[in-house]
């Protein structure tokens, strides 16, 4: 499947990483992704957690559509190693879109590192993403053990895949 659209969720919200890794990225909106559920629980390389998506009917994932020269793909998933590229609908200015993003099953229950966290609070910011969402994200950093807020009774309550509104 060719496409140029991609929903960065996790730290490739954040512009200037994402434009190290393919710089024909641009940002082209903010969009959420209807029937996704935010986590951290993907096992990274180093072993910490990283951002995630799972399907889940009730709940939507907030992030950034970019567009990308479709000959960047395979440089894009050299960086994202242990995800699968999967298809999804996002809305962006209450227009469905296709685009492409990542979801993983190779998962982990260790935290996600701070710095890796300050990525995503970074791109949510810098993009602009709902206040709700971003109240989330800044909880996660408060959160200790616990990768998913609202999964097995600890966390910072509800998860963001849960949040509603923008």
């Amino acid at each position: 499947m060719s496409t140029r659209l991609y929903f960065a969720y996790g730290s490739n919200l954040a512009s200037a990483r994402l434009r190290a890794r393919v710089p024909s990225a641009v940002a082209r909106g903010v969009a959420r992704a209807p029937g996704l559920a935010f986590r951290l629980d993907k096992r990274g390389a180093d072993g910490s957690a990283k951002a995630n998506v799972h399907r889940a009917p009730r709940s939507e994932t907030w992030g950034v559509v970019y567009e990308l020269d479709p000959r960047h793909w395979p440089d894009l998933d050299g960086c994202e190693r242990g995800y699968a590229r999967i298809a999804i609908e996002v809305w962006r200015e209450g227009e469905p879109l296709r685009a492409l993003t990542y979801a993983s099953a190779r998962l982990t229950d260790v935290p996600a590192l701070e710095a890796y966290l300050r990525h995503i609070r970074d791109g949510a910011h810098e993009h602009g993403l709902p206040e709700a969402w971003r109240v989330r994200l800044e909880l996660l950093a408060r959160v200790k053990g616990s990768t998913s807020p609202g999964r097995r009774g600890g966390g910072a309550g509800a998860s963001p895949g849960s949040a509603r509104g923008g």
